[in-house]
């Protein structure tokens, strides 16, 4: 799970609504959809829960924030050594996982792309079924998988 301190850190630092579209129960969702991927992807289970609290936490509005991953991106690095303790390897796959977590690629490593799928899960919240054609992995794909966390979404 995510460290308190740092947790605290992404609250107090987040400039929309953490009850918003983009807040804290899309984080939680986030990270229950990437806790359910990775046992069906074997994705690195603390990156996947990081990236649920981060990517986001950089957005400056609900709507088309395109820098908003690079930014997120660049928060990581900022906390690895202090509020996060990641090898130089976990970094660049976190910190990539954020950065291009909006830019609708699909090529990357297997936890990288369950970290993209487990947000793209949640499009339900915006009225968004997600597509399996923009989803990455075969778990995520999987008409169930999706229905299940479509219906979550919406609620």
């Amino acid at each position: 799970m995510i460290p308190d301190g740092l947790l605290n850190l992404i609250r107090s630092g987040f400039a929309l609504p953490l009850d918003g579209i983009h807040g804290e129960a899309h984080w939680a969702r986030v990270h229950e959809n990437g806790r359910r991927l990775a046992e069906r992807t074997g994705a690195d289970r603390e990156l996947v829960g990081l990236f649920a609290y981060l990517h986001d936490s950089r957005r400056q509005n609900d709507g088309w924030d395109k820098d908003h991953g690079q930014r997120a991106a660049e928060f990581v690095r900022s906390v690895n050594g202090s509020l996060l303790a990641l090898s130089d390897e976990k970094m660049d796959l976190l910190a990539f996982a954020c950065a291009y977590h909006n830019k609708g690629l699909a090529e990357a490593e297997s936890t990288v792309q369950t970290c993209w799928d487990a947000d793209r899960l949640d499009l339900g919240r915006i009225g968004i079924r997600p597509d399996p054609q923009f989803l990455c992995t075969a778990a995520a794909q999987d008409p169930d998988v999706i229905e299940w966390a479509f219906r979550r979404s919406r609620r």
